[in-house]
C-alpha cells in the first residue's frame, strides 16, 4: 500500500491563515453538494458534506478541520436549507468526529496512506453512528450512513487520499 510522508501543519487560531484556508474548505464543503444534489439521493450516498473537512484536519490540522466542520453545515443550511434543520446536529457531531480524527491521525501517523484514511473514516462513523443512535432513539436510521453511505465513506478515503497527495506535491 502507498505511504506518503507529509508535511504537516498544525495551525492555529491566532494564524490567518487557518482562517483563509477554512474558507476555501468551506467553498468547498458548499460547491460539492450541490453538485452531489444533482444526483437523486446523492447527499446520503455520497456524504459529501465531510469530504473538505477531512482534507482540511487531515494537512492542516484539527483546529482548522474544526473550523471546517462547523461552517460548512452551518453554512449550507443557512444558503440551501440543506442540511435540513432536524438532521444539522447529527451531521455537526459527525463533522467534528472527523476533523477530530483526521487531525489526531495526521499528528500520530505523520504520514499519508489509504488504510490510515480508512481508519480516520470508520472511527469517526462507528462513533458518529453511536452518537446519532443516542439523538434519535431509532438505530436503523443510525445505521443509515452503512446502509447506503458506502460510495461517499469510499470517495472520503480514496479521494481524499489523492486530494492530499496533489496538495503535497504543490
Amino acid at each position: 500500500m502507498a505511504t506518503n510522508v507529509i508535511n504537516l501543519y498544525s495551525l492555529t487560531y491566532k494564524n490567518i491563515r487557518t482562517y483563509l484556508i477554512t474558507i476555501l474548505f468551506v467553498a468547498g464543503n458548499i460547491a460539492l453538494p450541490q453538485l452531489v444534489h444533482l444526483i437523486p439521493k446523492g447527499g446520503l450516498i455520497f456524504l459529501p458534506i465531510y469530504f473538505f473537512t477531512l482534507i482540511a484536519a487531515y494537512k492542516y490540522g484539527w483546529k482548522a478541520g474544526l473550523l471546517t466542520a462547523i461552517l460548512s453545515p452551518l453554512t449550507n443550511h443557512l444558503l440551501f436549507h440543506m442540511p435540513a434543520l432536524n438532521v444539522l446536529p447529527i451531521i455537526m457531531v459527525k463533522s467534528c468526529l472527523l476533523a477530530l480524527s483526521a487531525g489526531l491521525a495526521a499528528n500520530y501517523f505523520k504520514r499519508i496512506s489509504i488504510p490510515i484514511l480508512a481508519l480516520v473514516v470508520l472511527s469517526y462513523q462507528l462513533i458518529g453512528t453511536v452518537a446519532e443512535w443516542l439523538l434519535v432513539n431509532n438505530f436503523y436510521i443510525a445505521i443509515q450512513d452503512f446502509r447506503i453511505g458506502i460510495p461517499g465513506m469510499l470517495l472520503q478515503i480514496f479521494g481524499g487520499y489523492l486530494f492530499i497527495k496533489h496538495l503535497i506535491k504543490n
